[in-house]
């Protein structure tokens, strides 16, 4: 997104008919807590438990696999207390997308929520290994870059718009998103921005999910990007080549985007191949889903 500011007028064009979901109020009164100069973790799951399905979704992420607890956590605010404050606002942005929908949508997307929590969890671990401060973030990028996608799903209706990402995916093309801007002129990366960005997210992440099919800069050894942004997209599309987002989304068995940048990204982040490949049988023990080209 360029950083000039548009009117109204030219963002509703921009975002074609499509609906932002408004902030919803339990993250405006979870927003008001931490705003407290000592913010009570009681207090947190007490907002928390009033929503069935949340509290449900955070004892479930917490007692996954991933989290690898010898002992099942029953109780909101210990899972609370083992997720961080931040992971929790991250889960409730993702589910706030999801309420959005309709149930048939819902049970359309059911690869789309999967592979977004996957990727999320998959990129925070990135983060740590190669030294990122702030691992939250990254978890926060893999949970929302593509929350567009169902938004863009609701305006222009499942089966055409799955049709279009699997074209999309389908392609050596340089980006993505080139087939949406031709067919819809926007994009899910667009209108993830302007969800983030509406529900107050800090404006390097909103500009990460803006940009995060735009490698040809970003990884262009002549461009000078923001390292920033830059580390958090690198881990990104590691994560989604690992979560195999090109199945998911597209329904292909070859990830020509990875294929096209791979190099430049390894190289920005120290890795090798036969890292992503460890990696890769690391997360699959801890029950994330890979993708086939790293099944044995």
């Amino acid at each position: 997104m360029s950083s000039k500011e548009l009117s109204e007028s030219q963002i509703q064009n921009v975002l074609q008919g499509i609906r932002i979901p408004p902030q919803p109020q339990i993250m405006v009164d979870l927003q008001m807590e931490q705003a407290m100069p000592d913010p009570d973790i009681s207090r947190i799951a007490q907002l928390i438990s009033k929503d069935v399905g949340l509290s449900g979704t955070i004892l479930k992420i917490v007692n996954s696999p991933f989290f690898g607890l010898s002992n099942k956590i029953t109780s909101v605010e210990q899972a609370v207390n083992l997720l961080s404050y931040t992971s929790v606002i991250n889960i409730v942005n993702g589910l706030t997308i999801r309420s959005e929908m309709t149930d048939e949508d819902i049970v359309a997307l059911n690869r789309f929520w999967d592979s977004a929590n996957d990727i999320s969890m998959v990129a925070a671990t990135i983060a740590k290994e190669i030294g990122l401060k702030n691992h939250d973030e990254a978890y926060l990028l893999g949970l929302f870059h593509n929350c567009g996608i169902p938004l863009m799903m609701k305006r222009f209706g499942v089966e055409e718009y799955s049709k279009t990402m699997s074209e999309a995916y389908g392609t050596d093309a340089e980006r993505i998103i080139d087939l949406e801007n031709d067919r819809y002129n926007t994009n899910h990366a667009v209108v993830g921005y302007y969800t983030a960005k509406a529900w107050n997210m800090p404006l390097h992440l909103c500009t990460a999910i803006a940009e995060h099919h735009n490698l040809n800069q970003l990884f262009d050894d002549k461009y000078s990007a923001d390292s920033e942004k830059k580390n958090l997209i690198a881990i990104l599309k590691i994560a989604d080549h690992i979560c195999a987002s090109h199945q998911a989304l597209g329904g292909q068995s070859v990830d020509y985007e990875w294929q096209r940048y791979k190099d430049n990204i390894l190289e920005y982040v120290g890795l090798g191949i036969y890292d992503i490949e460890d990696m890769a049988a690391r997360f699959r023990e801890m029950g994330i889903s890979v993708g086939d080209s790293f099944i044995d």
